[in-house]
């Protein structure tokens, strides 16, 4: 009997962890990548509140390695749990939580507790560290915390979890006292108004101690708008495309995991490589995880400098998969990258000197100042609108021209169709009532009228076209988009 009372605590804390805390009619993560805590807050009021997004992921926050160039990836060296890195430091940190909760919107950390810089030199709280002794004082960690170096073999799960990647300095978490440094950490951030948790390198460490650690956690701070007894939504990091040693199902007792087969799959879908019509059975036909168990996105900031998912680099395409999977009702979280133009992998977030550099904003919205802010693309925000439009319905009157054009609708409620390769110019069946409808990839539905195209429904069909050369590939509309007139 006891063993059957606690697996059923498991299943169902598991479950809690598993909720984004989402404000009614929100959806929809985006990962504001190297912003700053203050931009963040300001973000959440002005733009991100307005357009029904649910949250945003954030960079880590606690301390790092100062790098040469400040690369990227200095913010996944931690030196120490000290809230203080060139995003801001605690004030500014409790100060976006703070406001971004005040405006619906949730704030999830991307939490690195599975090791400790290994570039040498000086945190940005200014801690001093040694990295050959593995010394971290102001945590403290000392070397009897971390696993015994070793190179990771790929091949073998326990080298998988206990050696170093990339030479990272790797915590034994089956410790209690590493655990409990850990929990310290991820408490401390739920009380200044986290909603949750991306833990990266999940993989990197075992289930049952993650486990351990987010059991162990506080509940939700009730002051920053949580219901009693909230859990912290978990999401882990670990990427499933060829690993067949590490099973990511391991993981679901703890939360959700990052979908990567999601923008694996669809990259060569709609670069033209594989037909669209198979899409048809996406989802679990494709060996992604049941949707509840999942977050999904086309790419993040490590695989967008790779070349397996698409990116900001192929618009076209990219914006494309994006509106098809808000548009699918695969049930899972959705999760949009929003970063900076790069030309090398390493290159450091906008800048002066070093300071990042706000984002500033054209009259159309877009950013400037080197950021690409895929959020405030309209394709894009105008598909979180669709998602929370057409929530609860499903799939139906699919169709397909057997190759790489298809289209659907989601109950009476929503259309989408996309191209390709060549034109689409025919009637498509769809569930929308009769009527004129703006096409809210193209423009937007602002004050009744259209700045995009128009798509006319009666009797069933709707007229699409889409050129093979036109700016976007797809188009879509929804029971919002009508247009009426009196």
């Amino acid at each position: 009997m006891r063993i059957y009372i606690i697996f059923v605590i498991l299943i169902v804390l598991a479950a809690a962890q598993k909720d984004p805390h989402f404000w009614k009619n929100r959806n929809g993560i985006v990962h504001l990548f190297e912003w700053k805590w203050i931009d963040i807050a300001t973000e959440c009021e002005n733009f991100l509140s307005k357009k029904g997004f649910g949250g945003v992921q954030i960079s880590p926050p606690s301390e790092n390695a100062i790098v040469a160039g400040r690369p990227w990836w200095e913010k996944y060296q931690p030196v120490s749990y000290i809230l203080n890195n060139r995003a801001g430091d605690e004030t500014t940190f409790l100060e976006m939580t703070r406001r971004c909760n005040n405006a619906g919107i949730r704030i999830y950390v991307d939490l690195v507790v599975n090791h400790m810089a290994v570039a040498p030199g000086r945190g940005t709280a200014n801690s001093t560290y040694n990295t050959e002794k593995k010394s971290y004082p102001a945590v403290p960690y000392t070397s009897r915390h971390f696993h015994p170096s070793c190179g990771i073999d790929y091949n073998n799960a326990e080298s998988i979890r206990n050696c170093e990647l990339v030479g990272l300095k790797d915590l034994d978490q089956s410790q209690h006292y590493v655990r409990e440094k850990i929990i310290e950490y991820v408490n401390h951030l739920i009380d200044l108004g986290v909603a949750g948790f991306r833990v990266d390198a999940a993989k990197h460490m075992w289930p049952n101690d993650l486990e351990q650690i987010f059991s162990s956690v506080k509940y939700l701070n009730t002051a920053h708008g949580f219901p009693n007894h909230s859990r912290a939504f978990i999401y882990q990091e670990v990427i499933n495309i060829d690993d067949h040693v590490v099973n990511n199902r391991d993981y679901l007792p703890i939360g959700r995991v990052c979908e990567f087969k999601n923008g694996h799959e669809l990259a060569p879908c709609f670069n033209g490589h594989n037909p669209l019509k198979y899409l048809k059975s996406w989802g679990t036909g494709w060996g992604l995880l049941e949707g509840p168990e999942t977050v999904i996105f086309i790419e993040n900031h490590d695989t967008e400098r790779g070349n397996r998912t698409l990116s900001y680099k192929n618009a076209k395409p990219y914006k494309a998969a994006i509106g098809f999977m808000f548009a699918h009702p695969y049930d899972a979280v959705l999760k949009i990258m929003s970063s900076y133009f790069f030309d090398n992998n390493d290159q450091a977030p906008p800048h002066v000197g070093d300071t990042i550099l706000s984002p500033g904003f054209s009259s159309d919205g877009t950013c400037t100042n080197g950021w690409v802010c895929q959020h405030r693309w309209s394709p894009i925000f105008n598909m979180i609108e669709f998602r929370n439009t057409v929530d609860g319905t499903d799939l139906n009157k699919w169709w397909d021209n057997g190759d790489r054009q298809i289209a659907f609708s989601r109950g009476n409620r929503g259309f989408y169709a996309v191209t390709v390769y060549g034109d689409i110019n025919t009637k498509i069946p769809t569930s929308l009532p009769d009527g004129s409808y703006c096409d809210i990839i193209s423009g937007s539905f602002v004050k009744g009228k259209c700045t995009g195209k128009t798509l006319n429904v009666s009797g069933g069909y709707v007229h699409v076209y889409i050129g093979a050369f036109d700016f976007e590939a797809a188009v879509a509309t929804h029971i919002n988009a009508k247009i009426y007139t009196y």
